[in-house]
């Protein structure tokens, strides 16, 4: 895999440059001996899986329906394929958690699989800040012991989770207010109780499903990381717990600090640096001078903002009045399509004169306009199938999805062979599919390019080229 950042300058340059022809007048080919196909981007806000903004869910109580098709199917005609489910132990601040309850965490995560949709999970103990909201968390013996009760559901229906937020402590989960881990911690064991809480949470998720803290702070003072140590290419998307731990910022653009989520800025480079390998999201909590779209007051904007830290979902409940904003300042649209990934094909080059048993290259250029890439693991296989649309064979693909980066082109290079004995008309197409067994036959778990006329909602392919054999 190649990847070319192209900046905006040299984009803009290529435009009005001449295009060098050949003797006949025609375009000089850029792959000789292989045919080049064009694709037209769309605009569409697509309702691809594991991004974009969210519909938060509070589930205080057992008998709570879960998640219904109606709101899936109402959120996918938006764009929307996500839900932050919100369970709150609060009636198990002192005891084990009710196996009823368990059972209705079980069905929310159920229906989330059955209508094509995945969440961000957080638990939490208590709504409010308030001395009559206490208590605002549960001890740390209590909590690791619901995590031990909830281990087996999480491990059961982690296809469905886009990002566990590690909850749990203070009110609504947030790691602030709390009774029982250390208001303002200082030292190393004032941390601890935190990290023990943290540490059993990886443990409870799969490996390659990552745990979202509240502030860069905490993954810092908690594992001893600084700046010096943020993910690279090379240590990104393993099974370590620097790899595995991402961040949620739930007071997004709310002060020069985020109302606390920066207390320096080294903190600020760090989770710049490390969410283009984990998963940034979280939701505004008030309107400021740093939640305008463009750049004003000193401030960047929005949209450079998100850019910049690479966010792939968004609260589209809260706050009203920094959303409100984004529409009447122009911007909320271009959020709403470039939230996470946003794989658009620009170019294909295939052999020319394809012939069954024989090699067959395949040159594809993906920009990534979104502001992050896919982050949990995806499959991505090159498929043939015939007229009638029976798969002949499939490939792997040479590249991984997690690896397209925003802003950039990457170039797929990959040489098939053909099967021998085939022969009739035949269509090559992408599929990005969720690699979960559970879900991967369902094409609302697969990525679709955001392109015009390649899509298949009945096989969730992307097509790519059609020939004769």
């Amino acid at each position: 895999m190649k990847i070319f950042r192209r900046q905006l300058l040299l984009l803009a340059a290529a435009v009005v440059m001449p295009v060098a022809c050949g003797k006949d007048g025609s375009a000089e080919p850029e792959l000789p001996g292989m045919e080049k196909v064009s694709y037209t981007a769309t605009d569409m806000n697509i309702p691809n899986p594991e991004r974009g903004f969210y519909t938060p869910i509070e589930i205080h109580e057992a008998s709570k329906s879960p998640v219904s098709a109606s709101a899936v199917n109402a959120g996918r005609k938006l764009g929307h394929t996500l839900f932050l489910l919100e369970f709150h132990l609060t009636d198990y601040v002192g005891s084990e958690i009710a196996e009823n309850y368990l059972d209705c965490i079980r069905a929310n995560f159920a229906s989330l699989r059955e209508n094509g949709a995945k969440a961000i999970v957080r638990f939490c103990y208590s709504n409010g800040s308030e001395a009559s909201d206490k208590p605002w968390d549960a001890t740390e013996e209590l909590v690791l012991t619901h995590i031990g009760q909830l281990k087996p559901i999480l491990q059961e229906y982690y296809d469905v989770i886009l990002v566990l937020q590690a909850g749990f402590v203070g009110s609504w989960g947030e790691w602030y207010y709390t009774d029982n881990f250390v208001f303002n911690p200082k030292t190393d064991a004032d941390y601890q109780p935190r990290k023990h809480v943290v540490d059993a949470l990886l443990d409870a998720m799969p490996d390659d499903r990552q745990i979202a803290l509240r502030t860069p702070e905490f993954k810092m003072k908690m594992y001893g990381h600084s700046l010096a140590d943020t993910i690279t290419v090379s240590t990104a998307h393993q099974a370590s717990e620097k790899a595995r731990l991402g961040g949620h910022n739930d007071c997004y653009l709310a002060s020069s600090n985020d109302t606390g989520t920066y207390g320096s800025k080294d903190e600020r480079r760090y989770w710049a640096a490390e969410s283009l390998y984990t998963i940034m999201g979280g939701e505004t909590c008030g309107t400021s001078s740093y939640c305008h779209c463009g750049p004003q007051d000193g401030a960047h904007g929005t949209l450079a903002d998100m850019a910049e830290y690479h966010f792939t979902y968004l609260n589209i409940g809260y706050h009203q009045g920094v959303i409100q904003r984004w529409k009447t300042e122009g911007c909320f649209n271009e959020i709403d399509r470039r939230l996470g990934y946003r794989y658009v094909l620009e170019n294909g080059y295939f052999s020319e004169k394809p012939v069954a048993g024989e090699d067959f290259r395949i040159v594809l250029n993906v920009r990534n306009d979104g502001f992050a890439p896919a982050q949990n693991p995806r499959d991505a296989e090159l498929v043939l199938t015939d007229a009638s649309g029976k798969v002949v064979k499939t490939w792997k693909l040479n590249s991984d999805p997690r690896y397209w980066m925003p802003g950039a082109v990457t170039k797929v290079d990959q040489t098939i062979k053909l099967p021998s004995g085939i022969s009739g008309e035949m269509t090559l197409s992408l599929n990005l599919p969720d690699p979960c067994q559970t879900i991967r036959s369902n094409p609302r778990f697969s990525i679709q390019l955001a392109n015009e006329g390649l899509w298949n909602d009945k096989t969730g392919y992307n097509k790519l080229y059609s020939f004769s054999l």
